[in-house]
C-alpha cells in the first residue's frame, strides 16, 4: 500500500468538492482524526473499512492489491476462474443449453466480454453468466452484470438466437470468503439477484421465465489449491498497493 499517494488522492478529491475534513468525516461516518491521518499518509493505521468509507463518500473506491511472485498470482487467480467457467459450461450443456464462453462485444463504443453466454433453444431463454473466483466491489459488479444483460440480445442476434427472455447469473466459488461476502451484502443481492443455488439449478433445467440469481459452485481446478501462497509468502506491496480511483461502470 502506498499511504502517501492514497492520502494525496483523498485530499485532492476532498478539496475538489470544497469540503472540510469535518464534512468528509461526517459523510463517511468516521472521525475527523481518521480523515486527517489518511491525508497525512498514515493510512496504514486505519482499517480497510474506514478507508473504503472515506473513498465512497468522495465518489471513489479504495482498492488494495496483493502482489506475489511476479505474475504467479495472476496465473493462480486465472486458473481458479477458468475452473469455475468450465464447471458452469458443463452444467449448462447437461441441461441442453448452447454455451459460448468469453463472448466479446463492441457495441457503439461499449466493449467487454461475458464470461459465459448461454441460450436454451427450447425455452428461447438467454442467460448472462458472470463468474468470479473472488468477490470484488459489489456495486461495480452488479452494474457490470446489468450492462452485459442489456447488451446480451445484440450478442444473441449475431448468433442467430431469438430469445424471449434474458436472465442474469452470478457464479461464485464454494468457499468461506465468498459466503461471508454474500452474507455481508445479503440485502443488496436479495434485491438484485434473489434466486440462490437450489432454485437456480432447478431453473436451469427448465428456464420457463426470466431469472436473476447466485450460484455457488466448487471449482474443478482443485490442484490450484495446492499452489496457494502461504501466509508468509504473500504480502501487500508498499509500492503499488492501494489506490483511490474514481468509480466507473465497467
Amino acid at each position: 500500500m502506498d499511504p502517501v499517494r492514497l492520502g494525496l488522492a483523498i485530499r485532492a478529491l476532498r478539496r475538489r468538492r470544497g469540503w472540510t475534513q469535518e464534512e468528509l468525516a461526517r459523510r463517511a461516518g468516521v472521525s475527523q482524526a481518521a480523515v486527517s491521518r489518511a491525508e497525512r499518509g498514515e493510512a496504514e493505521s486505519l482499517t480497510v473499512r474506514t478507508l473504503a468509507a472515506v473513498a465512497e463518500a468522495l465518489g471513489a473506491r479504495a482498492a488494495i492489491r496483493i502482489l506475489w511472485q511476479g505474475e504467479a498470482l495472476d496465473r493462480l487467480l486465472d486458473a481458479a476462474h477458468a475452473g469455475l467457467v468450465d464447471e458452469v459450461a458443463r452444467l449448462l450443456r447437461e441441461h441442453g443449453w448452447e454455451v459460448v464462453p468469453e463472448a466479446t462485444f463492441n457495441h457503439y463504443g461499449e466493449r467487454g466480454s461475458v464470461d459465459v453466454l448461454a441460450y436454451h433453444p427450447v425455452r428461447r431463454a438467454l442467460l448472462v453468466v458472470e463468474v468470479k473466483s473472488a468477490v470484488p466491489d459489489m456495486q461495480g459488479l452488479l452494474a457490470g452484470i446489468d450492462r452485459k444483460a442489456r447488451l446480451a440480445p445484440v450478442l444473441a442476434a449475431a448468433r442467430g438466437w431469438r430469445p424471449t427472455s434474458v436472465s442474469r447469473l452470478l457464479v461464485l466459488p464454494d468457499d468461506r470468503t465468498a459466503r461471508r461476502r454474500l452474507a455481508q451484502h445479503a440485502a443488496t443481492l436479495d434485491a438484485a439477484l434473489p434466486a440462490r443455488t437450489v432454485a437456480v439449478r432447478r431453473w436451469l433445467s427448465d428456464p420457463a421465465a426470466s431469472m436473476a440469481g447466485v450460484l455457488v459452485l466448487p471449482s474443478s481446478q482443485r490442484t490450484t489449491a495446492r499452489h496457494r501462497a502461504s501466509p508468509r509468502s504473500a504480502d501487500i506491496s508498499a509500492r503499488g498497493g492501494a489506490a483511490v480511483t474514481r468509480s466507473a461502470t465497467r
